[in-house]
């Protein structure tokens, strides 16, 4: 008998989530789809020590900012993270998992990192530090549990619009498998960290591009950087990512039925078309 899955909504701030120790990880875990695309790094994510900061910048594209180790001198600058990253130093905490994963997706995807990053920035020089805008809410939403989707067939995002769940999951399984709807990326590095442990039911946060872009996520990227998405948490669709036809075990009508994770919509929720 296998142990209950826990329902988990990365990135909203419910309880925090601790990881495993890095001895205790099962490496099949990275076999998982949430890492798909990052397989290029799976030794800075499975060899027995953890990476220096130095390893880090080795793996990172030339142009763009750089990991610096977090310690006290890094944060005497008194600069607001995002600011740093600015000036090209990605302030990042050692033997972690949670800043692990950050580098990894920057270095997988250093335009939209840095596309998130310049619009934080545009909002901290208008309002400050000590208060965050709707926009701001949905970047970090976003940076931390983000996922791109594309999407083919514009009845299957009205079905997920809906929150149609065994409607787009279970009856169209197949258009899953031949990509009328698929994952671009998994950009949301604590979505990867939760991955660590076994059986969680994660909700991705979705910025979906609607085409046959051949790189949705350049797409997807642009559109953060011209501010057409993330205005606001409640433009984010959230994807129940257990739902995906193979990423998760017993995906039975029975499981789609369960409204703790596969959540109905909200009465008025209505959701932004893609640009």
């Amino acid at each position: 008998m296998t142990a209950p899955a826990t329902v988990a909504h990365a990135g909203e701030g419910r309880r925090r989530f601790v990881a495993p120790l890095r001895g205790h990880v099962d490496a099949v875990c990275f076999r998982h789809p949430v890492f798909d695309g990052y397989d290029e790094y799976l030794d800075l994510m499975t060899a027995p020590g953890w990476p220096d900061i130095d390893a880090l910048n080795a793996r990172m594209p030339s142009s763009g900012p750089g990991f610096v180790k977090q310690d006290a001198a890094v944060l005497a600058d008194g600069l607001h993270y995002e600011a740093r990253i600015a000036q090209g130093r990605i302030a990042t905490r050692a033997e972690n998992w949670h800043d692990l994963f950050n580098a990894l997706v920057w270095m997988r995807h250093p335009a939209l990192k840095q596309a998130l990053n310049q619009r934080q920035c545009r909002h901290i020089a208008a309002m400050g530090t000590h208060e965050r805008s709707p926009a701001q809410q949905a970047l970090t939403q976003f940076d931390e549990s983000g996922v791109i989707v594309q999407v083919r067939a514009p009845m299957l995002l009205d079905l997920w619009d809906r929150h149609e769940w065994t409607a787009l999951f279970h009856a169209n399984a197949a258009r899953w498998r031949n990509g009328d709807i698929a994952i671009a990326a998994v950009v949301g590095h604590a979505l990867m960290e939760q991955m660590l442990v076994p059986g969680r039911l994660l909700v991705g946060k979705c910025v979906v591009v609607l085409d046959d872009s051949p790189d949705a996520v350049a797409r997807a990227s642009e559109s953060i950087s011209t501010g057409a998405v993330l205005t606001t948490p409640s433009t984010l669709r959230p994807l129940p990512l257990a739902g995906i036809p193979g990423w998760h075990a017993g995906q039975s009508e029975a499981f789609y039925a369960q409204e703790d994770y596969f959540r109905p919509r909200r009465e008025g929720r209505v959701y932004p078309r893609p640009s």
